[in-house]
């Protein structure tokens, strides 16, 4: 059993509020999972009754389009939780969690994150400060939408995969996404998203090798 006072995720999300004899309670009671690339942590609309941290790897939080297509919201790495809004609001989870690559993700059930919620104001407040976040990052989104081009969009995400997901050794972007998850990301076709990353590869801001995409010209990008 890995000691929850000693993992990543307590260094870098809200439980690190929690103090050791918590820790402990935590410890005993949570279940340890790997996710493969794939498979999904939980499915919009289940309940989930309780808290998952992601301990590695990292899963994109998708939400199922009038269309039938996938919209990434968010991706989530390890050090973060998930669940943590469907806690508190004692609904159903609004957003699917699919792994993108091989994750081990705890989970903690309700009833034990609950009592710490209303015995340790530190650890509340820490909860509380991480929806908002949320919702900032969610008006953010929403105004990109609406005021942004499919190309400003895509310039951004990509930018964004590298400034927070790192490179290869061969400076590719470290996380591989299909085209139809960055086009998911971006919120548009599949074909859009191509056409415009073979755009990016003709002006040089970017080279294509099969799925791989290396950043050629990341002030070209950010200039867009």
């Amino acid at each position: 059993m890995s000691k929850c006072e000693q993992c990543i995720v307590r260094e870098l999300s809200s439980l690190k509020a929690l103090n050791k004899e918590e820790l402990l309670k935590i410890a005993g009671c949570k279940s340890t999972y790997t996710i493969k690339k794939g498979e999904t942590v939980f499915s919009e609309g289940e309940n989930v009754n309780g808290i998952f941290c992601v301990k590695d790897g990292v899963c994109k939080l998708t939400k199922l389009s009038a269309n039938g297509n996938d919209q990434i919201v968010k991706l989530v790495s390890k050090g973060e939780l998930l669940g943590q809004r469907s806690m508190i609001s004692e609904e159903p989870v609004n957003l699917s969690a699919v792994a993108l690559e091989d994750m081990t993700v705890c989970f903690i059930p309700k009833q034990e994150v609950m009592g710490f919620f209303n015995e340790n104001n530190k650890f509340s407040f820490q909860v509380m400060k991480t929806i908002c976040g949320d919702l900032k990052e969610a008006d953010d989104h929403l105004v990109n939408m609406a005021q942004k081009s499919v190309k400003q969009r895509l310039a951004e995400t990509l930018i964004y995969l590298q400034d927070n997901f790192g490179v290869n050794e061969d400076n590719s972007l470290n996380l591989k996404l299909s085209r139809e998850e960055l086009a998911g990301m971006v919120g548009t076709a599949t074909e859009s998203c191509i056409r415009i990353l073979s755009e990016f590869n003709k002006a040089g801001y970017i080279a294509l090798t099969g799925k791989k995409i290396t950043i050629l010209n990341s002030s070209a990008l950010k200039k867009l």
